[in-house]
């Protein structure tokens, strides 16, 4: 039996930048082994499954695999496979696309602003957790206690927790070296497994921020591109009116120091009941060819 396979770059509108995905259509049929075996041979920061020929139940039922284990949610895999169910299956027709995914519902609307493309999805209500002091942080990071922000070092999720972590300077966050020993021991006692740390400033006219984010947990030890991170930074930003403001409309820089340059956009705002928080970023087409399950075992 064979699937089709896409190879596809996303938070970026060029080829070989942005964070790389595989996706799978026609998955149904594939054991949970298989899939894993198959992200552990991409080896990118995910690969996704789309287990269903058409929609049912509301949306496309979705899995996710990094090179390590199963997530319930990630960003630029929600956003680079709804790019490929509206292409490869549904021909272009539909602006909208909702994965259901083990964190729920995730819908993802098309948008086209004069040469530009982006895809965007509503991530779910933020929720924040553990808070942890400067001395803790700086270690596992490699910097001093005063190259980190006085602001809370916190647990953010919106479906998948990230522990965000505010630098001082731009200059501090480009000299982080992480100590893995020291990352992995933190996290055991967290619900956050990754760490993205950021800070004002960015290499692009009109972008905002920079991020680094650290997943050594699930096997990838700096990320190019961060949607279910940056959901939770646009969180943080609005929670504690770091940009000044109960809304904030941004674009942060991230993958510089890897050589993967993205963007990623981030719109969120406090209303009377939650923080809303939705994620954009552009999505191209890089490669497509057939997964063979056969050889899977």
């Amino acid at each position: 039996m064979t699937r089709s396979l896409h190879l596809v770059d996303v938070f970026t509108d060029r080829p070989c930048a942005g964070n790389q995905l595989a996706v799978v259509t026609g998955a149904k049929g594939l054991t949970s082994r298989q899939m894993q075996a198959f992200a552990r041979e991409m080896n990118f920061s995910e690969t996704t499954f789309v287990m269903a020929e058409r929609p049912s139940g509301g949306g496309w039922p979705v899995r996710i695999f990094t090179p390590a284990e199963e997530v319930p949610f990630a960003g630029h895999p929600t956003l680079g496979t709804a790019h490929v169910i509206r292409h490869a299956l549904l021909g272009g027709r539909v602006e909208r696309v909702t994965l259901l995914l083990e964190a729920g519902p995730i819908p993802v609307v098309y948008e086209r602003e004069g040469k530009r493309e982006l895809y965007w999805m509503r991530q779910n209500a933020p929720t924040f957790g553990k808070r942890l002091s400067r001395r803790e942080l700086a270690p596992v990071l490699g910097l001093a206690p005063a190259d980190l922000d006085a602001q809370p070092i916190e647990e953010v999720s919106t479906g998948l927790p990230f522990l965000v972590v505010p630098v001082r300077t731009k200059k501090a966050l480009e000299r982080i070296r992480v100590n893995r020993e020291l990352l992995l021991k933190l996290v055991a006692g967290l619900d956050a497994k990754a760490v993205l740390a950021f800070a004002k400033g960015a290499k692009g006219s009109g972008h905002d921020l920079t991020a680094r984010v650290f997943v050594d947990y699930y096997g990838i030890p700096e990320d190019p591109a961060t949607g279910s991170a940056n959901g939770c930074l646009a969180a943080w930003l609005v929670q504690h009116r770091w940009l000044g403001d109960d809304a904030i409309d941004v674009r942060v820089e991230q993958g510089m120091s890897i050589g993967r340059p993205s963007v990623l956009h981030l719109k969120a705002m406090r209303t009377s009941r939650r923080i809303e928080v939705r994620v954009g970023g552009g999505v191209v087409d890089v490669a497509r060819g057939t997964l063979l399950a056969s050889r899977l075992g």
